[in-house]
């Protein structure tokens, strides 16, 4: 493949929402951006793929007992602490 690895990106633009969806090895990353008015960024908010499938666990354990929680967390085999980026 011809061309360049990395390039050099222009300074954000002030006032602005930017948003990136990635591919994790667990499912889509989102990155959302806020700038102020110098370009500076004001807000970022990284939400990995576990964030939202947390929800799916604890629907798929209602009405079970507390002794399936391991076996089902391994299925859906989810970060405790963000380490999916």
């Amino acid at each position: 493949m011809d061309g360049a690895i990395r390039s050099p990106l222009p300074a954000p633009q002030p006032e602005s929402l930017a948003v990136a969806l990635v591919e994790g090895w667990r499912g889509e990353v989102c990155h959302v951006a806020l700038t102020d008015h110098f370009g500076r960024f004001r807000r970022y908010k990284i939400t990995d793929p576990s964030f939202h499938n947390w929800t799916g666990l604890a629907l798929a354990l209602r009405g079970t007992a507390i002794s399936d929680f391991p076996i089902c967390n391994k299925s859906f085999n989810l970060s405790y602490c963000g380490h999916d980026l």
